[in-house]
């Protein structure tokens, strides 16, 4: 409804059946706005929802992309441009889930609502490859904060794994944490061992589908990871690495699989604010020390409950919950608790905490 507001593009994965972004993206193309849905027609479970929104769309006038031959969109991205005089200013935001208020119930997963120039300039690269992808996947390649797939995060992914193991070999501190929904690409998992063999300290949280071995003689430190399966789907994808002390934070869409690195559109994006990147390895520190819901991936594939002495039990969704409302509640002097634009998906609703 904003008058100054001319341009909405966003990609659309899983849509509700009554979905209120939609209607949302209706009403602004009805105010004038210019409006393009990136449609992804193959999401398993939702494609008959996605075939219907895409008449309605269409027929209200909006420009709807229904994807690229061979190469599924997962990126879950949006544009928006807005003109203040006669400046142009982009914002609009980088998520690890989709926008379906449905899943969003349901599902874990972290957003990062921005206006940075370099991350929009980015968003809007992909965006202008999927409008143009004939023409090749130079948009991508441009790609400056942002790593797409399946141009550039493959190839980032082993510099930053072969740094981690680099620092750990010249007796440095190397570490690195990851959490996604599966991981089983072989060259990636090999890059993996090389570390652990190192001494890089590797942490995994993955709840899907995990073709790594765990346990082996030669890691200096054992590699430590774990499976978490609660009342809520656990859906973000986090990757921290140490990097020298100077860590490096990104959320993404891609899960470490040759189908999402080789054959997806998917966006990982690094997260730059010193607060957001603190809070997501607290939320992350939480998950490694959960002590209830948590199950041991190990070579056996035992999937044993993650049982320790800790006096204290660790529901890491229920303590996530709580970490994030004691943040939102002002301080007992009144001055607010949190200054971070981070949004995290919990349960019900988003657990929103604006700047």
């Amino acid at each position: 409804m904003d008058p100054n507001v001319t341009t909405i593009k966003i990609t659309g994965y899983r849509l509700a059946s009554n979905s209120k972004i939609i209607n949302a993206l209706i009403n602004a193309v009805r105010n004038g706005k210019h409006v393009t849905v990136m449609l992804e027609l193959r999401a398993r479970f939702d494609e008959e929802a996605n075939l219907e929104w895409k008449e309605r769309l269409e027929d209200e006038g909006v420009k709807v992309l229904i994807g690229i031959p061979n190469v599924k969109i997962h990126a879950k991205l949006c544009l928006i441009k807005k003109r203040i005089n006669n400046f142009t200013i982009h914002y609009g935001f980088v998520s690890t889930g989709n926008m379906n208020e449905k899943t969003a119930r349901v599902y874990g997963d972290h957003c990062l609502l921005t206006s940075n120039r370099h991350v929009m300039a980015d968003v809007n690269r992909i965006f202008n490859y999927l409008e143009t992808y004939k023409e090749g996947t130079g948009p991508l390649k441009a790609c400056k904060t942002l790593i797409p797939c399946p141009t550039n995060l493959r190839r980032e992914l082993v510099k930053m794994i072969a740094r981690e193991t680099k620092f750990a070999r010249e007796k440095q501190p190397a570490a690195i944490t990851l959490k996604m929904n599966s991981i089983s690409d072989e060259d990636l998992i090999e890059k993996l061992y090389e570390a652990a063999k190192a001494g890089v300290r590797v942490q995994l949280i993955v709840r899907g589908i995990f073709c790594m071995f765990t346990e082996n003689s030669k890691f200096i430190i054992p590699v430590k990871a774990i499976s978490i399966v609660d009342e809520y789907l656990e859906h973000a994808r986090v990757l921290i690495f140490h990097n020298g002390g100077n860590e490096k934070t990104y959320i993404s869409s891609a899960d470490w699989m040759v189908r999402n690195l080789d054959h997806r559109v998917e966006a990982t994006c690094p997260v730059l604010d010193e607060n957001i990147r603190q809070e997501l390895k607290e939320i992350l520190d939480i998950q490694l020390s959960d002590n209830v819901k948590a199950r041991w991936l190990d070579n056996e594939l035992q999937n044993k409950y993650k049982r320790d002495d800790q006096e204290t039990k660790v529901r890491s969704q229920i303590d996530i919950y709580n970490y994030l409302y004691q943040k939102a509640m002002p301080a007992e002097e009144g001055a607010a608790a949190v200054s971070t634009a981070a949004a995290v998906v919990v349960g019900e609703g988003l657990a929103y905490l604006k700047s």
